[in-house]
């Protein structure tokens, strides 16, 4: 059977060829760059609000590389179906065990077969919540493969062969896996070095402390009779970091009880203490 190429929105990779190439691309490769592989029946959703702002930015640049892999194309029959009714019955479709195999199996070849250099994730509503620390997690492997499912899902002994991880974006549910696939890319890419240019800013960002961010605000300095806090425009940066600290920490405590534990664990404090906050 031959291999259907998969759909490149990053820059081309150098391979041995008989065919000479350009030496002037629009997307040259920088060797190394951190690459996310998309499995998905709808290649065209791709690079999507991943091609704008910072992340379009880096992607042309070849900070990072993403390749989608059309699903489809490994179907069965005159109408390449990749689904089947559920075993047992039920509602829906499912999509079918062999015919994600072909695709893993097309997608992962001359990948690391280590899942901790080289992720392989399915997104479900009933895997491990995706936080900061699992994006920091993947944005330090050398790129991931993300299976975007469809109708009622995919064919259990596939996770299982495969040893796929799974990952949820939270508890709801979506028509499939290619908006929540962009949001973990977009997490991820974005603490790759280099990206977003100042790196300060993301050691200082919501959770990354176990915080939520402190409020922020800017121009004009009184607005609909609000007015900017005096502390900030004080000029005194001891005072004005001690007021984020405690402006963060109060919205914490309000809002994510389940973070304000962890940072307190983390920094030996009794959670149910600091009642004037």
């Amino acid at each position: 059977m031959k291999q259907p190429p998969s759909k490149s929105h990053g820059r081309l990779s150098i391979k041995a060829t008989a065919q000479p190439r350009e030496l002037m691309t629009p997307r040259p490769d920088l060797k190394g760059a951190w690459a996310a592989k998309v499995i998905t029946l709808f290649p065209d959703a791709f690079p999507g609000v991943l091609g704008q702002s910072l992340t379009g930015k880096a992607l042309e640049e070849g900070l990072w590389k993403l390749d989608t892999i059309d699903l489809r194309q490994f179907g069965e029959g005159k109408h390449r179906n990749v689904d089947d009714t559920p075993a047992g019955g039920g509602a829906g479709m499912v999509l079918r065990a062999d015919i994600l195999g072909r695709a893993i199996e097309h997608t992962q070849r001359g990948l690391p077969t280590d899942r901790a250099r080289w992720p392989l994730i399915y997104l479900s509503p009933r895997g491990k919540p995706f936080d900061q620390a699992m994006a920091r997690r993947f944005s330090q492997t050398e790129g991931l493969t993300l299976l975007c499912g469809r109708f009622e899902g995919v064919d259990e002994r596939v996770i299982e062969h495969y040893g796929i991880e799974e990952v949820s974006l939270g508890d709801f549910i979506l028509t499939g896996g290619e908006i929540a696939a962009q949001a973990l890319i977009d997490a991820t890419v974005r603490l790759i070095p280099r990206v977003l240019g100042n790196q300060a800013s993301v050691e200082e960002e919501s959770f990354s402390a176990f915080l939520l961010e402190h409020p922020h605000y800017t121009k004009p300095a009184l607005w609909e009779g609000r007015a900017i806090p005096d502390i900030l425009l004080s000029g005194h940066h001891a005072k004005i970091a001690d007021w984020r600290r405690a402006e963060a920490e109060r919205l914490t405590k309000e809002r994510r009880p389940d973070l304000w534990r962890a940072y307190c664990e983390h920094h030996g404090r009794d959670p149910d203490g600091d009642q004037e906050l």
